[in-house]
């Protein structure tokens, strides 16, 4: 149900100075009537030609004061209590005057060519521009948009959107096929030879771990002996295995040109090819790469990476100096420092502005119309016409002062105009 037009203390403090305003403009249609009496009085005991001068003045003074008054009353309520048609206007017709008000809203105030230019008149871009280019400001405006943002991210579920941020990455990863772009990245890795460092630590890692641990190779050679040779012959040949092997590492950490680093080389370059260009390798990649996606650890990782995400952005938008609020500052004054220079920013921003309110007002007039006569119909009619007496009732008080006044000033031009004729 809409809110009552609802009549208020400081409405009854106005009511107050309308009644005085009532009393004085009543108190002159008596003066006038008093007047009027003594004037015909006068005349009719042979005071003189004045007494009629006065008389007339005063009787139009009357007529005036009592017609003022009685289109005054009839706004509000019957003239004394008389069910006269066409009198309490404003209880009568509260409903019809709210429609009215809505279609004349409507038509004058939420038209499509109204709204722009409006709008351009105001010079949107300029003042924004100037505005945001105030430290001040952009300092407002970014502890508004932190908190804003802290308000969102702490309203979200960390549930659904872990749900939505792992379904989305997911689907997209299995989208889009990965194994050209790898092949593509691979090749370039080996022209470049920014693959050397890494068989680099391979290597030197590999000799440091045969080093410390010959015991356990020569031990594995021995343990795949047949059992039928003897243990002698199976310690020389694992330690011949380990002194070879050692020897190998050793000379593919020292030697940039050795022949199994170039091996190396030719096995990425032809790996990189075949995730290009070879239909079997590519497929066997993406179905590694479904079967990575699929495994729960991998989903784990990839649901709470929006926790990790959330925890930073709430920190940086907490904080008054972090990274993400001083460049967001450092944007807002730069956006503003363009906006009150750039004529043609300011169109476009002003074009935005202008082209939501146009759709706004075209699309829901009805809406706002209706808000408006239906709030009107809502209020009691009671209320609503003591509230608008209470508001505009001291100059309707002044319209009977100025009906008397002026009523005996015409009735007074009147009489003489007729007495100067001869009437």
């Amino acid at each position: 149900m809409l809110p009552s037009f609802s009549y208020t203390a400081a409405d009854e403090q106005k009511r107050r100075g309308v009644r005085r305003m009532k009393a004085t403009a009543t108190g002159l249609l008596l003066l006038v009537a008093v007047i009027y009496a003594l004037a015909t009085w006068a005349r009719n005991s042979g005071a003189g030609a004045w007494a009629g001068y006065v008389a007339a003045g005063a009787e139009a003074g009357m007529v005036g004061a009592l017609a003022d008054w009685f289109a005054v009353t009839a706004l509000f309520k019957h003239p004394l209590g008389l069910r006269i048609p066409h009198t309490a206007i404003i209880p009568n017709k509260k409903d019809q005057l709210g429609t009215s008000l809505g279609s004349f809203v409507g038509e004058n105030f939420l038209s499509a060519d109204v709204v722009r230019a409006r709008l351009r008149a105001l010079g949107i871009g300029a003042r924004l521009g100037a505005w945001l280019a105030e430290p001040a400001h952009a300092d407002r405006v970014t502890a508004e948009l932190s908190t804003a943002l802290r308000g969102a991210l702490t309203v979200l579920r960390d549930a659904d959107v872990q749900a939505i941020v792992g379904e989305a990455i997911t689907r997209r990863a299995n989208a889009a096929e990965i194994a050209p772009g790898l092949g593509k990245t691979l090749d370039k890795i080996v022209t470049d030879g920014a693959h050397h460092r890494a068989v680099d630590l391979i290597c030197a890692r590999a000799h440091d771990w045969l080093v410390e641990h010959g015991d356990s190779v020569m031990d594995a050679v021995q343990g795949g002996a047949p059992g039928w040779t003897p243990r002698f012959v199976d310690r020389r040949i694992g330690d011949r295995v380990y002194r070879e092997l050692l020897r190998f590492i050793t000379e593919m950490r020292d030697m940039p040109s050795h022949p199994a680093r170039g091996a190396i080389d030719r096995f990425l370059t032809d790996f990189a090819s075949d995730l290009q260009s070879d239909t079997e390798t590519r497929a066997r990649t993406e179905r590694l790469k479904s079967e990575l996606l699929a495994r729960p650890e991998v989903q784990d990782i990839i649901a709470s990476a929006w926790s990790s995400v959330r925890a930073m952005m709430i920190s940086a938008a907490e904080d008054d100096h972090s990274e993400l609020r001083l460049r967001a500052r450092a944007s807002l004054m730069s956006l503003g420092a363009r906006l009150a220079t750039d004529s043609a920013l300011q169109r476009k921003l002003e074009g935005w502005v202008e082209d939501a309110a146009t759709y706004v007002v075209s699309t829901y007039r009805g809406e706002i119309t209706s808000l408006i006569s239906d709030t009107v119909k809502g209020w009691d009619a009671g209320d609503t016409s003591k509230k608008i007496e209470a508001n505009i009732g001291r100059d309707l008080q002044f319209i009977r002062i100025n009906g008397t006044v002026v009523g005996a000033l015409a009735g007074l031009l009147i009489y003489t105009v007729s007495r100067a004729l001869g009437g």
